[in-house]
């Protein structure tokens, strides 16, 4: 593992088990010594705590912050008043997907951006040029997530008005005595929260939540955990769903946002920002159509395995779970937009598997959102 940038809980990592495989620059835990099904129902039943300072974190601040972002992202970001945030999507010029982020507004010229492994940073900063604004890359700010239904039961305990904070925003505060930004989101599905801290104080907030946690079934929980969680959840995470790790025949790398489902994150009247003539443009025009699948086994299935109608090869697998709790076997998919609705029964013809398929509209789990979302 050759990484540039560190986790100030590696050797956490290190002693669950972990390798600390690279993702994005970091060594990050991508599996530890316990079972991944286990982990998967700790999340989805108590809360787990995964290290996911692998996200990068960009301060972009400024008299021309709001306009650089405005530019950069598909959001309308004049309507965040500080404590709130939003998913977003970036684009190339050609209209093609690029990286997705949640911006955070921390004041009327104060903003942090954090995205994946795409070219969001760079974006940004090469925008910057020109205008009145500072864009900072944060790699002191470490990113600690609490996943699960007891997550804000043993935030009460420490965080007055815990309850009270609304998905996607966020608030600061101390834990533990140490100043931290709670923020009300996540990549499980679940109620969950963020945790902003600098690297100093991240040991003692980890330990602090395992030790104390541990009566409530909270546990450390891997990377690799969330693969699960998404597939239910209907989350993307680039490069894994897109044709920069599938390639098209014949065609550029880059996937719409009409493809992949993700046409809601731009602001409703947008016209406004990188590669916005493109993105209307295509619309209509998908070669494939991001959808779910469900398989008759007790296995799951692997990334490129094939579905097909008969002898023709409608689509494949991106991401694949098998979840004992619900007993289901589920897949994200990029399908031939004609087979992307319920019902169509397909064959799933992989390396090591081979199933009936059912196409099924996404999210698996919770399709209300109501978990997430919850009040109180």
């Amino acid at each position: 593992m050759s990484s540039w940038r560190i986790s100030a809980l590696a050797d956490r990592h290190r002693a669950l088990g972990s390798n600390l495989e690279d993702w994005n620059g970091m060594g990050t835990a991508w599996t530890y010594s316990t079972d991944l099904a286990d982990e998967h129902e700790t999340i989805r039943t108590k809360a787990g705590l995964m290290d996911v300072s692998g996200l990068k974190k960009v301060h972009v601040i400024g008299p021309h912050a709001e306009a650089l972002i405005d530019w950069a992202t598909t959001r309308n970001v004049g309507k965040l008043y500080p404590g709130k945030s939003v998913y977003a999507s970036m684009l190339n010029e050609a209209g093609k997907f690029i990286d997705d982020c949640v911006i955070y507004r921390n004041g009327p010229n104060a903003f942090m951006v954090v995205h994946g492994s795409g070219a969001g940073h760079e974006i940004l900063t090469r925008g910057a040029v020109g205008r009145n604004v500072t864009v900072l890359f944060d790699d002191d700010l470490h990113d600690l997530s609490l996943q699960g239904p007891v997550a804000v039961e043993f935030l009460s305990k420490h965080v007055p008005g815990i309850r009270d904070l609304p998905y996607f925003h966020h608030i600061h505060t101390t834990l533990f005595g140490r100043p931290v930004t709670i923020s009300r989101t996540g990549y499980t599905g679940e109620r969950g929260y963020e945790i902003f801290c600098k690297a100093a104080d991240a040991p003692t907030i980890w330990d602090t939540i395992v030790a104390e946690g541990k009566a409530m079934g909270i546990r450390p929980c891997s990377f690799l955990a969330l693969d699960w969680l998404r597939v239910e959840s209907y989350l993307l995470f680039y490069p894994y769903d897109n044709s920069d790790m599938y390639p098209m025949e014949g065609q550029p790398i880059g996937d719409t946002l009409w493809e992949l489902g993700l046409d809601f994150t731009v602001s409703p009247g947008k016209k406004e920002f990188r590669g916005a003539n493109e993105h209307y443009r295509l619309q209509g025009k998908e070669r494939f159509k991001i959808f779910g699948i469900e398989l008759d086994s007790k296995e799951a299935a692997l990334g490129g395995d094939a579905l097909y109608d008969g002898d023709t090869k409608v689509g494949f697998v991106t991401c694949g779970m098998y979840s004992r709790l619900v007993d289901r076997s589920m897949a994200i998919a990029r399908l031939d937009p004609a087979y992307a609705v319920p019902g169509r029964k397909l064959e799933l013809r992989g390396a090591s598997l081979r199933a009936p398929a059912t196409t099924h509209a996404l999210p698996f789990d919770d399709p209300q959102k109501l978990k997430r979302t919850a009040k109180g």
